[in-house]
């Protein structure tokens, strides 16, 4: 029995595992994985929009029906029901900032996916009893906290396993699905409510299941990241996921370049303090500033007013442009379909036009769209109430074009590999701390003054311009070794990382490494001549590891078979104690 769940815990956890797939296809497929993962995410932001008012909703949770003589409290009570996700999201990606790297992409995101469905199930069971709300507001806590899992880990593992060119449109797709996820919950919503029994919120709620059950099966058929392999010493599975990301042999010299870049990097990286004092440090790598410039990303998608929008849609038909209950939901429900559309060109777009002008143009288009909504409702008429409806969906025209599916791509793209799986979680950690702060605020501020509220963010969305056009650089076709490289360049040449991404054209592998030495990125005293020995060790192994790579011996019979772990783990070792190198990788010196 010990050996049999050994064995599947093996299975599980394996960092090789590829579904017997290679190329376009394990591409396509991880992609699919990661895209379940973020459609979760946006039924969670949709599903409370049409429950928290709901008539049987109400009736199980007395404290959140608003009844005229206690509308302030029960709107305190809908905000702190609803953002209560938010401080679960907020602690999981906690977590994953501290411990993600250590753990690793792959386990997080399994972790991740279980953790959702207990929290699903504590928050589906409630029953009329004092303690109801107490037990459905822990559920949703825990459900935040697997989301939060998986909001910081999936865009990075997804961009380490993509190839540059189409980065962007793959983690693209991770943010337009979540309109999709969210369109979904809001149609449930729609559905759901002519049920005259406590399954009208209680099936929907529980649908958060069938999203995780379906990713927890797709991960544990995925490899892990191949740069996360690299950076824990694990140089053999790392060229194996290679090789079926690339659908070659293990030995062929576009994968042994690759292999070669990576280990550079990690070189580069692995003399560094540790992770949380890395992210935190400047010189060369600029790795605070970066995380800064990440983490303001997801700040701005916030204070830029989009839950606002998505989580109270139904409720803002409701209270400020005066509808009945089931038009407004089924407005709302248009209103998510329009988003989900919104999301379509942004797959061409942002490979096309690239991350920094798509940011300016949606921040510019949100702050049009509120300024609107906040003119219409400054005199309240029916007539003007129309005109507000308009601004609301002309947002959610442009948010669904930019700056929902950017603050995915970006952090992951601009860190560095010490601190990237840190710098996304604190990015992430920066969304749900004002997430919270947005839902949980949003129906008192709207109570106060209805255009008050639509003001504030069109000012927010103003604020956000400058930011875009002096900090953030072009990374649209750039490797993300290219990126350190643009960073380095500019603490160099004392300006802006911008600046640098402008003039410098695209860079090969070798002209990556050219540029690495030549910026001294790794010039500091101790840290070169650490370097140094482990490039003599590395280049002192090249014959026996090369060999080996090549040897007809070392090919394996059946290509489509996943590589075993304790193959890999003797492959590993052997590799160490022959060479005596902490990371032997196969190094390529026959370059035209």
């Amino acid at each position: 029995m010990g050996k049999r769940t050994q064995g599947f815990m093996d299975y599980v956890f394996s960092r090789t595992s590829t579904a017997g797939l290679k190329g376009a296809r394990l591409r396509y497929t991880a992609a699919a994985v990661a895209v379940i993962g973020f459609a979760l995410f946006g039924y969670d932001q949709g599903l409370m929009s049409g429950l928290i008012t709901g008539d049987q909703f109400n009736k199980e949770f007395p404290p959140t029906k608003s009844n005229g003589d206690n509308d302030r409290y029960a709107s305190v009570i809908q905000g702190a029901v609803t953002a209560c996700y938010e401080i679960g999201c907020f602690f999981g990606s906690l977590f994953v900032l501290f411990f993600g790297d250590a753990i690793g992409r792959k386990p997080l995101i399994i972790f991740g996916a279980i953790i959702v469905i207990i929290g699903t199930v504590i928050s589906t069971a409630p029953f009329h009893h004092a303690w109801g709300l107490g037990q459905f507001v822990v559920g949703r806590v825990i459900t935040g906290v697997g989301t939060g899992f998986n909001t910081s880990t999936i865009p990075v593992w997804q961009s380490e396993m993509t190839k540059p060119n189409i980065r962007g449109a793959m983690i693209n797709l991770d943010g337009s699905v979540i309109a999709f996820g969210t369109m979904i919950a809001y149609w449930l919503d729609f559905g759901f409510s002519f049920i005259n029994s406590s399954v009208q919120w209680r099936f929907p709620v529980s649908v958060q299941i069938i999203f995780a059950l379906v990713l927890l099966f797709g991960i544990v058929r995925m490899p892990e990241s191949p740069r996360w392999l690299m950076a824990k010493k694990r140089p053999a599975e790392a060229r194996y996921v290679l090789a079926c990301l690339n659908d070659l042999p293990e030995n062929d010299d576009a994968i042994l370049a690759e292999m070669t870049s990576l280990h550079e990097a990690v070189n580069r990286s692995s003399n560094q303090k540790s992770q949380m004092k890395s992210l935190f440090s400047m010189g060369k790598q600029q790795n605070f500033s970066r995380a800064l410039i990440a983490s303001s990303t997801q700040f701005f998608q916030q204070f830029t007013g989009c839950n606002a929008a998505i989580y109270y849609s139904t409720v803002l038909f409701q209270t400020t442009v005066q509808l009945d209950r089931l038009l407004a939901m089924i407005l709302g429900g248009v209103f998510a379909t329009v988003y989900t559309l919104s999301t379509l060109p942004s797959f061409y777009l942002v490979e096309k036009v690239g991350r920094r002008k798509m940011f300016f143009f949606g921040a510019l288009g949100q702050g049009i769209s509120f300024i609107i909504t906040f003119a219409c409702l400054v005199n309240p008429t029916k007539q003007n109430a129309k005109g507000a409806a308009v601004g609301l969906y002309l947002f959610i025209i442009c948010f669904g074009l930019a700056i929902l599916e950017l603050p995915w791509i970006y952090p992951p793209e601009i860190a560095s590999m010490r601190v990237r799986a840190a710098t996304n979680a604190m990015s992430t950690c920066t969304n749900w701390v004002t997430n919270f702060a947005v839902v949980m605020f949003t129906p008192l501020f709207i109570q106060t003054s209805q255009w008050g509220c639509y003001l504030f963010f069109a000012v927010m969305n103003f604020i956000y311009l400058p930011v875009i056009f002096f900090f953030y650089p072009e990374t649209a076709g750039r490797s993300l070794e290219e990126i350190d490289i643009i960073f380095a360049k500019a603490h160099v040449d004392g300006t802006l990382p911008w600046m640098v991404a402008h003039r410098l054209p695209k860079l090969s592998m070798t002209e990556v490494e050219d540029y690495s030495q030549s910026l001294g990125l790794h010039d500091d005293e101790n840290e070169k001549e650490e370097y140094d020995e482990k490039e003599a060790e590395a280049n002192a192994a090249l014959f026996q590891v090369e060999t080996s790579s090549k040897s007809p011996s070392s090919n394996r019979k059946d290509d489509d078979a996943p590589i075993e772990h304790n193959e890999v783990q003797e492959s590993n070792d052997n590799s160490s104690n022959s060479s005596n190198v902490e990371a032997p990788i196969p190094v390529h010196h026959n370059d035209p």
